[in-house]
């Protein structure tokens, strides 16, 4: 399956209503899925289900309450992260800047598709835990925030 029609699937399913989509072309087995904001597109090459995700160990009070202070802004695909609209652009955020729900936090590529991510919630950036430019993976943290 050449890149061209694979892109072509993901413009298919971006203007749909469809929530996931699979294609299988012979040894090639390609999944498309929409999170719920922003809308991106997440492909799998393995033939065969997903692991499911080990349950969280129960922590203890004290550590959960640790936990509830420690929020972080994920990255919902795989991708490469960049912290500008342009090279020669300002970061849309930076340690201390305080961000409102909904506001763009970076870029990040997938499938040669820009997304835009999206703080869910109205925050202060503690950190910027990865550099402009490097690859992350689903669910790896991108900022540390505290909760405003």
């Amino acid at each position: 399956m050449d890149l061209e029609k694979i892109e072509g699937l993901v413009k298919i399913i971006e203007n749909s209503s469809l929530t996931e989509f699979t294609i299988k072309e012979g040894d090639l087995k390609i999944t498309m899925s929409k999170l719920d904001n922003p809308p991106v597109v997440a492909a799998g090459v393995p033939v065969g289900p997903a692991p499911a995700p080990a349950p969280a160990p129960e922590a203890a009070p004290e550590e959960a309450e640790a936990e509830d202070e420690k929020l972080f802004i994920t990255s919902p695909i795989v991708g490469t992260f960049y912290s500008a609209p342009a090279p020669d652009a300002p970061a849309f955020v930076k340690v201390g800047d305080q961000v409102k729900n909904g506001q763009t936090v970076c870029i990040l590529e997938a499938m040669k598709l820009m997304n835009e991510i999206q703080s869910e919630f109205d925050c202060e950036i503690e950190a910027v835990l990865v550099s402009n430019e490097q690859k992350v993976e689903y669910g790896q943290p991108l900022f540390r925030v505290k909760k405003l």
